[in-house]
């Protein structure tokens, strides 16, 4: 099945689905191999990382931690790079065979973008890449002939539903969502939600960043708009259903009717593992689904009109060109605001909707239009934030 370990590069090692993929890969250290090691800030968990898996290269991309990581690791066989710059070559090294992006937001889509210009194999968790710049990093992809596997549990059940029906035409897609802390609330309730409250996620344990972002129901429209650029669906033919349990992690409808859905617990290790071994499944003991322990799934529509972000997540791929970058950036800006409580849970979306009006629309952006939409949208969202106070 392996004749070879695969070498994998994690960008975001230290964030939440790179701790997982890091369990997944001492599991199966007879399979996979860590190449490269990248962080942020989080130097400490990034030198334990080091000295454990021993990688050939850490990035830490905030200079400032330089001096840090290089004197903790001066005994270690490992080398130490730092910077954007130093991010986007590692990921070109011969030696890596996957990279798996699992920055968060924004950040990832430039290290991205240069892996699949050298014809990485991408494990994607970073769903922000192709909601930014979808077009230009799927055109790409096709260029150079490698792979996008999808690590967010609703594009991998999509994903694994498709093996073997490549040649069966889709009628749509269903993703599935456990509704967030929120789910059947009204406005009144909303308005006093608390940074704690958010932050309790019923199902799944992430980073602050993407708890907020289901919450809110954005990640749900970012998840969207990634399924629009991964499968090629317009927006018409990808619908969002509310199921708490979190058991269906997406379903496929195809033309005769028939559905195909991908089942189990709710447990990142799950996708995380079938992208790295794909195409093959590999064995586990992770914990079993017992429908006895279910004996009851429930499912409902989503309230966008309590919850906008879905709804503006629709509105942004159907508006396409730069909007969804828009989308994202202003975003990013109102959810460190909501965290820093420097705004309420309901003038997220009311900020978000402001700026999508006020940034300049460009109809087909290349990356560089797309940077320069993301620093515009960021100015102008921290400046609507910031009157707020």
């Amino acid at each position: 099945m392996f004749s070879m370990k695969k070498r994998i590069a994690i960008l975001g090692s230290t964030g939440s689905i790179g701790t997982q993929s890091l369990e997944v890969i001492e599991k199966n250290n007879d399979k996979f191999e860590v190449e490269v090691l990248t962080a942020n800030n989080n130097v400490n968990l990034l030198i334990q990382q080091a000295k454990k898996f021993q990688p050939n290269a850490v990035v830490i991309a905030n200079p400032e931690k330089y001096k840090v990581v290089t004197e903790a690791l001066k005994d270690e066989p490992v080398k130490v790079y730092a910077g954007s710059e130093a991010l986007n070559q590692i990921v070109q090294m011969e030696t890596v065979d996957l990279v798996l992006t699992a920055m968060v937001g924004y950040s990832g889509l430039i290290p991205t973008y240069h892996a699949v210009k050298a014809g990485k194999n991408i494990a994607l968790a970073n769903k922000e890449t192709l909601v930014v710049a979808g077009e230009i990093i799927t055109g790409l992809a096709k260029k150079k002939q490698c792979d996008i596997i999808p690590v967010d549990s609703e594009h991998s059940a999509i994903f694994q539903c498709l093996v073997g029906e490549y040649m069966n035409p889709v009628e749509k897609i269903i993703l599935t969502c456990s509704g967030g802390p929120f789910r059947g609330k009204t406005l009144e309730d909303l308005k006093s939600v608390t940074v704690r409250n958010a932050l309790n996620h019923p199902n799944w344990n992430m980073g602050a960043k993407i708890t907020i972002d289901s919450a809110t129901l954005m990640n749900k429209g970012f998840e969207m708009i990634e399924a629009h650029w991964l499968f090629g669906l317009p927006s018409s033919k990808i619908d969002v259903i509310v199921h708490p349990q979190s058991i269906i992690h997406s379903v496929v409808q195809f033309e005769d009717g028939s559905m195909k859905a991908q089942m189990g617990l709710p447990d990142m290790r799950l996708p995380i593992q079938y992208a790295m071994g794909f195409p093959y499944r590999i064995r586990n003991e992770f914990p079993r689904f017992n429908f006895m322990d279910f004996p009851t799934l429930d499912f409902e529509p989503p309230n966008t009109k309590i919850f906008r972000n879905l709804a503006l997540s629709y509105e942004a791929l159907d508006r396409g060109g730069n909007v969804p970058c828009i989308l994202n950036a202003a975003n990013e800006v109102v959810v460190e605001a909501f965290l820093k409580e420097k705004i309420g849970f309901l003038e997220m979306p009311e900020t978000i909707e402001k700026v999508m009006d006020k940034v300049s629309f460009l109809e087909k952006p290349g990356l560089e239009d797309l940077i320069q939409t993301n620093d515009e949208t960021r100015t102008v969202a921290k400046l609507l934030t910031k009157n707020k106070n």
